[in-house]
């Protein structure tokens, strides 16, 4: 049986958006959950892009070969872990539900835009509340995480 929780570390490069994204709807395929796959995709993309933009952790290196960690629910009131000073995305499955949490070493809060139909950026936090039942953000002692919250049906 797949673990509960799974982890990616997203390196400081733009083409970890697709890795986390890849990363994600993996595990959906492994929890037999391939039906939010599209839903949680474009929700991790979202997120990871929205921590490396407003973390400042992009470079042009390569990330490093060890990217992705799994693990447990271990505290009941923190399931997706405190943050790390790296960005990481963390899924916690436990039927019907999926949270999908990504955490970086910012307290800044998400703000959510009015959006700009002819801007190229800030629609991000708008797709996530459209496409997950519920969204949130809260501090870490470390950080913060951004959450999105799914149902499968």
């Amino acid at each position: 049986m797949a673990r509960p929780t799974v982890s990616f570390t997203v390196q400081p490069d733009p083409e970890s958006v697709t890795e986390a994204r890849h990363f994600a709807v993996s595990r959906l395929a492994e929890w037999g959950a391939r039906v939010l796959s599209d839903d949680v995709g474009l929700v991790v993309s979202e997120l990871v892009t929205n921590a490396l933009r407003h973390s400042g952790r992009t470079s042009g290196g390569r990330p490093g070969d060890d990217v992705h960690r799994e693990g447990v629910c271990d505290d009941p009131a923190d399931p997706l872990g405190s943050a790390p000073s790296a960005i990481r995305l963390r899924l916690c499955h436990e039927r019907p539900w999926l949270l999908c949490g990504i955490m970086d070493s910012s307290q800044a809060a998400p703000r959510r835009k009015e959006p700009d139909y002819i801007a190229e950026t800030g629609r991000g936090l708008h797709l996530v509340e459209s496409f997950s039942v519920r969204w949130g953000w809260r501090t870490l002692p470390q950080g913060k995480v951004v959450w999105a919250l799914f149902r499968c049906p």
